[in-house]
């Protein structure tokens, strides 16, 4: 065969072929754009479902009601802080992290909702519990217990630091201003405080125990002495010192800052922006 007739004849050939490689890189570019659009849908989905998840851990993890954390979520992070106590203590050799549990039980919310009814009250207690959450650190957890219970789980925290945070939330209770539900100029706060007072009771690791059970447990026999001493106070698994009963206190509370901050390096700060079967057994619940 000649040249030009050779040359002809590959000529011919190539055309097909260049026309279908044509077509396959087009092919080939409009999947690649499918296959984009298709990721970019599904990174969106996925965008979308964890968004809801973290909504629902969330909503799971919140007291409707207050705010707050709830039941489940104390319990799950006291099992976490005193793993991670237990950790430390077998790493270090030494006597661990501290870790201090408090048991917060507010009474006379009778009288609020006998004056203002349920619905009025429900939002006392919120405000009330929002503003708890205000006076311990954001490292630090503070939950709804139970009905007017709370509970706070202070890590690093010893006895000495407790009894201070213990103290800051039975006077944030004492002087807390309650919600004003008239149009007019607000009223003056009470010359006797609010009606409502607290009683904490203050159980720390490793000294009251090394188990969730067994701190909860400690921390409710302090409470129930705290209650016993009238409330408005706070007791500790150890005997109180004669300047620490409900009058003491009820002084050093009403001088400008002689509340002190609670040990630890984190600054004080809202965790909330931050409850397992019943341990401890709780009064009636007047707000559910």
């Amino acid at each position: 065969m000649s040249t030009p007739l050779l040359v002809q004849a590959l000529a011919g050939l190539s055309v097909p072929a260049l026309a279908g490689a044509t077509a396959l890189g087009v092919r080939l570019r409009r999947a690649d754009r499918s296959a984009a659009a298709r990721e970019g849908r599904l990174r969106e989905q996925v965008a979308g479902l964890e968004a809801r998840c973290a909504e629902l851990e969330r909503t799971a993890s919140c007291d409707p009601l207050t705010g707050v954390w709830n039941y489940r979520h104390l319990q799950l992070t006291l099992d976490r802080e005193i793993e991670r106590a237990r950790r430390a203590e077998q790493a270090e050799h030494q006597d661990g992290r501290p870790l201090a549990v408090l048991l917060l039980e507010i009474a006379g919310f009778e009288a609020v909702v006998a004056e203002h009814g349920r619905a009025r009250a429900s939002a006392v207690l919120r405000d009330l519990a929002q503003r708890l959450g205000m006076e311990i650190r954001r490292s630090d957890t503070f939950g709804r217990y139970s009905g007017e219970d709370f509970m706070a789980v202070l890590p690093d925290t010893g006895a000495e630091g407790a009894a201070q945070v213990a103290e800051r939330l039975v006077w944030s209770v004492r002087r807390h201003l309650l919600l004003d539900w008239s149009s007019g100029p607000r009223e003056g706060r009470r010359p006797h405080g609010n009606g409502l007072t607290a009683a904490v009771g203050v159980a720390v690791l490793p000294e009251d125990g090394t188990h969730a059970a067994v701190l909860l447990r400690a921390a409710d026999g302090a409470l129930g002495r705290a209650r016993g001493a009238g409330g408005d106070c706070w007791r500790g698994t150890a005997s109180p010192a004669s300047d620490t009963g409900p009058e003491a206190e009820r002084d050093r509370s009403e001088k400008a800052g002689s509340l002190s901050a609670c040990a630890g390096e984190a600054p004080l700060t809202s965790p909330v922006t931050s409850p397992l079967p019943a341990i401890v057994a709780g009064p009636r619940d007047v707000l559910s």
